[in-house]
């Protein structure tokens, strides 16, 4: 008998996936979730801990499910000493507290960096992916095989629903950003090159050092240092020539990538990039001279990861676009996050982002303790989602966002909730952000770590 989440999940194919409405999958949903929370419970002691907290036993409404909502924060939960004091032993025990698979011990006398400790547990089948931790620590996510299966197939089918390519191998890959070396980031490269990629022209990446999480790791524990007033003379010193080596070396990249974008300029482009970079491309390609009637009339782009708090002009994107001549059915914008192992992609006729069947959506108030009314129409709040695809940990976040959230048809005719295009981070409206239940959750993961 197929389960409740199976007929959900297994929806990832579907041309009319999104095309379902609230009212029709809120009955599936619910017994998805039900299914499992019976299935998690004891086996990730956070979720445990907050069913018991909550008298949860079984979840027979959204309302129930809000419980058991992890904070975002969750994920950034561990003890910062364990960076600082390299206790790869401790920062997998805490690892486990989140994780519905037990965390195998294993050997970390000769492990030099975080990078080796990630690469070890992912020999063993657990793959950490982290978000880039630019305001603080890093969340760490720990997922499976099953999870990097799912992206492969997840990623292809969003970007062609958004952006309209078909995944005919026909195009050149432009890697336009430096990009965080992280298990997830790698599957969803390697998918988009496999179907989208001309395989007889080489994909063309910024000449850079990926972004590892150990690099990202030294600036926090130095900012931490800073802040406690414990950094040494020749650590800052090593940070200010660290940075302006990676400063000079990102601007002779931007300068290459240039080059490499005027040079394949009548080639069919796929590219791919962070709205900051593109447009710092952009700037480089037009004071080279050329522009929109230069390029392929068929180019297509993948933007991701937001503005990351960059300062841009306010028709940036459409100086990204007339400077590649990207057509308005060719734009693919996503909304998803590291927690998250789905993506929402944005359609062409209505500008709202579309949520895919085995993705619950809930909308909170400011604090994330009380479920919104959740009825007809648009509701605006924090947004929190289950992610019925995730496997290597619990699916239920609680995020940072603040988002509006349309359960009519969109203007593109999918019948499915969709989200406005005005998602905007707590942090950034308020210059903090407190979720209720952070603490608690915080305190208890310590506990146990």
């Amino acid at each position: 008998m197929t389960s409740a989440t199976e007929k959900l999940v297994s929806l990832v194919d579907a041309k009319d996936r999104f095309d379902h409405s609230p009212a029709d999958l809120l009955p599936t949903q619910i017994e998805a979730l039900e299914e499992r929370f019976a299935e998690r419970r004891d086996r990730i002691k956070l979720l445990g801990h907050r069913a018991r907290e909550a008298g949860i036993t079984e979840v027979r409404s959204r309302e129930d499910m809000v419980a058991l909502l992890f904070p975002h924060t969750a994920y950034k939960s561990y003890p910062e000493s364990f960076l600082i004091e390299e206790r790869w032993d401790r920062l997998g025990k805490w690892l486990g507290t989140v994780s519905p698979y037990p965390i195998s011990p294993i050997e970390t006398a000769d492990i030099g960096d975080i990078d080796e400790w990630i690469g070890r547990l992912a020999a063993a089948g657990h793959y950490v992916s982290c978000s880039s931790g630019t305001t603080g620590k890093s969340a760490m996510l720990p997922a499976t095989e099953k999870d990097m299966a799912w992206s492969r197939i997840d990623t292809v089918n969003v970007f062609s629903w958004g952006s309209g390519v078909e995944p005919a191998a026909d195009r050149r890959i432009m890697g336009l950003a430096p990009t965080a070396s992280v298990p997830k980031n790698e599957v969803i490269a390697e998918a988009q090159l496999a179907a989208f990629g001309d395989p007889a022209r080489e994909r063309f990446r910024l000449p850079i050092p990926p972004i590892t999480v150990g690099s990202l790791t030294r600036m926090v524990v130095l900012r931490k240092k800073i802040a406690d007033g414990t950094a040494r003379p020749e650590e800052l010193a090593d940070f200010e020539r660290t940075s302006l080596e990676r400063q000079e070396g990102l601007d002779k990249a931007m300068i290459s990538g240039a080059e490499a974008l005027i040079e394949y300029r009548h080639e069919k482009l796929y590219i791919s990039g962070m709205w900051n970079s593109l447009y710092q491309l952009a700037k480089l390609v037009r004071d080279m001279g050329f522009s929109a009637k230069d390029f392929h009339p068929d180019n297509c782009i993948y933007v991701g990861g937001g503005l990351k708090r960059a300062q841009l002009p306010p028709d940036y994107q459409e100086f990204v676009h007339q400077t590649f001549n990207i057509p308005a059915n060719r734009d693919f914008q996503n909304y998803s996050m590291q927690e998250l192992n789905s993506g929402m992609p944005k359609c062409q006729a209505g500008e709202r982002y579309h949520v895919p069947p085995w993705i619950v959506p809930f909308v909170l108030d400011e604090s994330g303790d009380t479920l919104l009314p959740h009825e007809t129409g648009e509701i605006e709040g924090r947004a929190a989602f289950f992610d019925l695809s995730l496997d290597g940990r619990w699916g239920g976040v609680i995020t940072g966002d603040k988002i509006s959230l349309d359960f009519s048809p969109c203007a593109c005719g999918c019948k499915g909730a969709s989200i406005r295009d005005n998602i905007a981070r707590y942090a950034d409206i308020k210059g903090d952000d407190k979720i209720g239940c952070a603490g608690t959750v915080d305190a208890y993961v310590r506990g146990l770590s």
